[in-house]
């Protein structure tokens, strides 16, 4: 995630301290690292009351047999707890189908330091079951919009949906919680995007979460309407210069970008060129995260427990948290996988090896590189910088 509002506004937002080693509250710089354990999203359930054309879980409405119980779930959560995971995100399939979730919920925080999330559609989001998940200790909730009511529903595969979902949406804020509105972005709703930021901005919801397309499940067959390079960067302006006007009439939306590392060159290079003056902290700050962490920052546990590097990379399993705790598995560096992901310079073709941005990139998103081109260390087809932008010279702080 490339949180725009902290970099391009200085605004301090929740999860500095996660993405740039910084205290959100006392605006200073931490000592450890930034990524020391995991996020973990968790599929806790793949059935799911729609039909989402770029899923990565490729969800069904119907059952999957073999997923966790609540009491395998709570020993998952207890590991979790131990190994000092900071967060875990609920998700699916649409969790709020899992009738256990308020009381998963509830488990996680009387934990104590593991913080739960959700990742919903919203459509199931009633002021009852708000309520409820708001009862149990949830305090922030990701939900997905893929544009206005056309658009959107054609996406959710569902007439009405759109409509549901802003009443989630509304119910949410409601009662207290803190809403990311989400829009995956390809060629189809790239138009959508001021809609999208005027109805956060309408509707008081105080984060806006841009995806990139990642070619995973369903989403993989949607490969042909990702947006060409010259599309990625103008629609990457477009989400910089909004959130600096937001910001500047006082909304103070907190905007971020998520599933494309060559954001963070891209913003730098738009900062040394539009903002010069804050070139240098912002460089500072880049520094700190280091750019995509699948397999070491990022981890995911599917609905039938198996542990993978992020939530995308189903086709590439590590352990299964029913025969191996997950603290053990992350642990486990004689994984060749883990091993690669932690150490992946040497592994990435020449294209990254040599890119200056590798040190806030990290080689990208490699599910979309094995999608492309069967490499799983290949070069990631969203990568939009040209050849001249990536010539090899060193990027430390204050270069």
């Amino acid at each position: 995630m490339l949180n725009v509002t902290r970099l391009l506004c200085d605004e301090p937002t929740p999860g500095d301290d996660l993405r740039y080693g910084v205290n959100s509250k006392k605006h200073g710089m931490r000592v450890e690292n930034v990524h020391q354990r995991p996020i973990v999203i968790w599929n806790i359930t793949r059935t799911c009351n729609l039909h989402c054309a770029h899923c990565y879980a490729s969800s069904k409405d119907e059952q999957y047999p073999g997923e966790l119980t609540t009491e395998e779930a709570k020993t998952v959560l207890d590991d979790m707890a131990e190994y000092k995971v900071p967060v875990v995100l609920f998700s699916g399939g649409e969790p709020t189908l899992r009738p256990d979730l308020p009381e998963l919920i509830s488990y996680a925080n009387g934990l104590g330091g593991l913080n739960p999330l959700i990742s919903t559609n919203g459509t199931l989001l009633t002021k009852e079951k708000v309520k409820e998940l708001s009862n149990a200790g949830l305090k922030r909730a990701g939900i997905s919009m893929d544009g206005m009511e056309a658009v959107h529903d054609k996406f959710r595969g569902s007439i009405g949906s759109w409509k549901l979902t802003l009443d989630g949406i509304r119910n949410s804020l409601e009662a207290g919680m803190r809403v990311s509105l989400r829009v995956t972005v390809t060629n189809r709703n790239v138009q959508e995007l001021p809609a999208l930021f005027d109805l956060a901005e309408r509707e008081g919801i105080p984060r806006v979460c841009v995806y990139h397309l990642a070619y995973a499940g369903r989403g993989e067959k949607l490969l042909r309407f990702d947006l060409k390079h010259e599309e990625r960067r103008k629609m990457v302006e477009y989400v910089f210069e909004r959130t600096i006007e937001s910001y500047a009439k006082g909304n103070k939306l907190e905007v971020l970008t998520v599933d494309n590392h060559t954001d963070a060159a891209y913003l730098q290079m738009w900062a040394d060129k539009n903002m010069p003056e804050q070139s240098e902290r912002i460089r500072a700050l880049q520094s700190r995260n280091g750019g995509n962490t699948a397999g070491k920052g990022m981890g995911n546990i599917d609905n039938l427990g198996n542990v993978h590097p992020d939530q995308f990379w189903w086709n590439q399993t590590i352990g299964n948290v029913k025969e191996r705790k997950f603290s053990e598995i992350w642990e486990d560096e004689s994984i060749d996988l883990l091993a690669k992901l932690r150490n992946r310079k040497s592994h990435l073709p020449d294209d990254c090896k040599n890119c200056k941005w590798l040190s806030i990139c990290n080689g990208n998103l490699r599910v979309r590189a094995e999608s492309a081109s069967g490499d799983s260390f290949g070069m990631d087809p969203a990568c939009y910088l040209t050849k001249e932008e990536r010539q090899p010279q060193p990027i430390g702080v204050g270069s």
